[in-house]
């Protein structure tokens, strides 16, 4: 298979437009996730609500590590999931045991990385929510 020119890579050492070109592709794998995925708009919607609550709440920088980890956490195992998901219904468009099982397996890791960032958030966000409803 043969790369469209502008996704060829080259051997000539960096550039700050082949880094652009980079950032370009990165925003756009955003965009279509955002766009073509309905989980990705629900973490998006919790991404937001969190982060509002933070501001609210005035967090501390240690208490908006925890957040963004969590945030990110969570992005990032969508993400993956809904590449590893394209691929496999790209290489395999009719059901496969096989194929449902790993797709299983990346849907359990998005699983595994939401509940996580769902418990650093209670931990996070919950004392000072708390402390400024009382």
């Amino acid at each position: 298979m043969t790369l469209p020119k502008d996704r060829q890579t080259s051997r000539k050492g960096f550039s700050i437009s082949a880094r652009l070109k980079s950032f370009r592709y990165a925003i756009r794998g955003l965009r279509v996730l955002v766009r073509e995925e309905h989980n990705a708009r629900v973490h998006l919607a919790a991404s937001l609500c969190a982060v509002a609550v933070g501001a609210v709440l005035r967090l501390s920088s240690a208490e908006w590590r925890w957040l963004v980890l969590a945030i990110a956490l969570v992005w990032l195992a969508e993400a993956f999931n809904t590449a590893i998901e394209d691929l496999c219904d790209r290489i395999c468009p009719d059901f496969d045991p096989a194929i449902g099982r790993i797709k299983d397996l990346a849907a359990g890791g998005v699983l595994v990385a939401t509940l996580a960032a769902a418990a650093i958030g209670v931990f996070t966000l919950g004392p000072p929510l708390l402390r400024a409803l009382t």
